[in-house]
């Protein structure tokens, strides 16, 4: 019988049970399907991590080990290359179960008195988004390559056509440029970028790499191997415009198309989910609809920056620890719910009686804008709150920090806007 167990040996998995650990709760599990914690930081070998959380610029493992270092600092159990294949949520204050299975121990039932998610995100497919042309060779995702790449030690191609801005696709760009490839086009079906503007600017622009927005790929040639691509444009019904091909003659096609919260566990145990996210429904502590289980990182919502999902899970981890220790966060829930220009709202709910500091919430925007302000307005159409920002890009999510004093005036559910100024 565990006190906690975290599924997942990520950055979210670490830093929520380094700080269970650090609340009291001594008897904690982290169940990882991988053969060593880290989660995919120990693939991300490029710079830029910890600025925030460190004060100093970290690559993806040096961040990794920084948590697995506390982590053997404190008595919490793991358990590597174990894989959990079902959660069944206790009922009247019975112990949850996780079911997990390993070489060495065989099935195991696990019982704890809570949870916390932390299984990270995958990648969408070629199949998710229905690229025509031939099955070949020579077609990856951008996280695929990056493994193969950075930890592997295979060249994946050549001449390489990226479909899609997202970040690790930018990173990726850089990548293959630096270990000799030829990087000839990143194409991207949204008239913006779906990365971070440093990423842009660092790893596209500084290699001279074009970015054709409000393009993607309408072929794909080869029978063994990758051998064309077709790029059109499209038009603002996404649809491609006739006329405006182009012709790549190129080896690999590498997709960052998105990427999608790991929630196969979280749905089987019939745990509320949000369509807008893809993730659990939380509250501000990070608790999902069952009491007892809680969620963070990446398998919430897709954050941009690592420091991000530490804090968040930390979060987690010492809200993990009260419910242990017999608080539990009780009372009316306030509802967040997008309005004009948001796309989501994590958390989507704020059970006032628990803050006692002012709620963080992240948000990402459904639109590129310059000066705006972010409004959160109440069911009686009073602005409670209001924040400036001198540009909103659906590439970078945002946070704000509600104060509970105003969080307590507002009628009704809470809508957060944005407002061009």
């Amino acid at each position: 019988m565990y006190d906690l167990i975290v599924v997942g040996g990520g950055p979210a998995g670490l830093a929520a049970a380094c700080k269970a650990w650090d609340e009291g709760v001594k008897r904690v599990l982290v169940l990882e399907r991988d053969k060593e914690l880290g989660g995919i930081l120990n693939q991300c070998i490029h710079n830029g991590f910890g600025l925030h959380r460190f004060k100093e610029e970290l690559t993806g493992p040096e961040y990794a080990r920084r948590f697995i270092r506390m982590l053997a600092d404190t008595g919490v159990e793991t358990k590597l290359d174990t894989m959990v294949l079902r959660i069944v949520p206790g009922e009247n204050d019975a112990p949850h179960q996780v079911h997990a299975i390993n070489g060495a121990d065989g099935y195991m039932v696990l019982e704890t008195r809570a949870i916390v998610l932390a299984m990270g995100c995958r990648e969408r497919t070629r199949g998710a988004i229905s690229i025509p042309g031939e099955r070949c060779a020579g077609i990856f995702t951008a996280g695929a390559a990056q493994r193969y790449l950075n930890m592997e030690g295979y060249m994946v191609g050549r001449r390489v056509v990226i479909l899609g801005s997202g970040d690790i696709g930018l990173i990726m760009a850089r990548r293959m440029t630096l270990e000799g490839a030829r990087v000839l086009a990143c194409v991207e079906l949204m008239p913006y970028s779906g990365g971070l503007t440093r990423n842009i600017v660092q790893c596209l622009q500084d290699y001279d790499i074009p970015l054709y927005l409000s393009h993607t790929i309408t072929d794909i040639k080869g029978h063994d191997r990758v051998e064309q691509v077709t790029v059109s444009e499209v038009g603002p019904d996404r649809r491609p415009i006739p006329g405006t091909e182009m012709v790549f003659d190129c080896d690999t096609v590498l997709l960052s198309v998105g990427l999608i919260p790991e929630n196969e566990l979280t749905r089987q145990a019939a745990i509320p989910m949000d369509g807008r996210t893809s993730g659990a429904v939380v509250y501000e502590n990070m608790e999902t609809g069952v009491p007892g289980v809680f969620a963070c990182g990446n398998v919430v919502h897709v954050h941009d920056l690592v420091d991000y999902v530490s804090d968040e899970s930390e979060r987690a981890g010492a809200a993990a620890a009260a419910y242990v220790k017999g608080t539990r966060a009780t009372g009316a829930a306030l509802e967040l719910v997008n309005g004009d220009g948001v796309s989501y709202t994590v958390p989507q709910h704020l059970r006032l009686e628990a803050l006692e500091k002012p709620a963080q919430v992240f948000f990402r925007v459904n639109r590129v804008t310059d000066a705006a302000e972010v409004l959160a307005t109440d069911a009686a159409g009073r602005t409670i709150a209001r924040f400036k920002r001198e540009h909103l890009a659906p590439g970078e999510m945002e946070r704000v920090a509600l104060p509970p004093q105003l969080l307590k005036t507002a009628q009704g559910p809470l809508t957060l806007s944005i407002r061009e100024v």
